[in-house]
């Protein structure tokens, strides 16, 4: 019988192109092991939220992942499938996102009955921030930031537009402008009233209001990195009790993921 040599070329070109797909999996289920030893430990249900500023590349153009429907959609689908006294550890790796997406999953984590714990080992900002604040506590590494929630109408901060427009007499300004700054002055109360709506929760109203006024106000820029010293001065309830478990998660996020919301879908009640 002849032995022909393009048969081990064509297995290699087959382990090759099968090597990502079963590193892939490897990692799924890495995760999914050390997400289920978590919830055994702290009794919890544990959600992520992920992003990678560059998830993947399409004919060497990255595409940007942020929080979108598809995000809120998994994460109230997994507060709905977890017990209401049963506390929910979320954590949260993202540069922000659609406003209305992160405003339902702060509501639907503040009307939870049970502890949300909300961790974030490097950084959740402007939306990832939004959500943050719906938790009874935030814990944050060393070094974890969070943002500023000022709103942006396009590529302009809403303060910014109002604040153009005030410095002006008003024979001097288009009918554009006018009402982009109508628009900006609407986006800011309501950004106003969803924190103080999402805060009061667990903080008095006073107060609520006072933190509101300052990551709205625009006196930072919308990409100003808040440290847990400031957010904890401010009055939001930040530990830096990051467990190791969270960051061992963590790295298994060498590298772009499919999902950026993971949970096991079961329904959970109080182990």
């Amino acid at each position: 019988m002849q032995f022909d040599p393009t048969i081990f070329f064509w297995l290699f070109l087959i382990i090759i192109a099968l090597q990502p797909v079963i590193k892939q999996r490897l990692l799924e289920n890495a995760r999914i092991k050390l997400i289920a030893e978590i919830e055994k430990q702290r009794g919890s249900r544990v959600i992520l939220l992920v992003h990678r500023q560059e998830t993947m590349s399409f004919l060497g153009f990255p595409i940007m992942r942020f929080i979108d429907i598809n995000d809120s959609e998994e994460v109230l689908r997994a507060i709905h499938l977890t017990d209401p006294e049963m506390p929910i550890d979320l954590v949260i790796h993202t540069p922000g996102g659609l406003a209305i997406a992160a405003t339902q999953i702060a509501r639907a984590l503040s009307k939870h009955k049970g502890k949300v714990t909300v961790f974030i080992p490097h950084y959740a900002m402007s939306g990832g921030t939004l959500i943050a604040l719906s938790a009874d506590e935030i814990v944050m590494c060393e070094h974890a930031v969070l943002g500023p929630l000022d709103p942006q109408l396009g590529q302009l901060p809403a303060v910014s537009i109002l604040n153009a427009v005030q410095k002006k007499p008003i024979n001097e300004i288009d009918d554009n402008t006018l009402i982009l700054a109508d628009q900006a002055e609407k986006a800011i109360k309501q950004m106003k009233h969803t924190i103080v709506e999402i805060l009061s929760t667990n903080i008095p109203k006073d107060k609520a209001l006072e933190i509101a006024e300052t990551l709205v106000s625009g006196k930072w820029t919308h990409d100003y990195p808040i440290s847990a010293e400031e957010a904890k001065a401010m009055g939001l309830p930040v530990s830096k009790n990051m467990p190791k478990e969270i960051l061992l998660l963590m790295n298994l996020y060498p590298q772009p993921v499919r999902h950026s919301v993971e949970y096991i879908p079961v329904r959970k009640s109080k182990i």
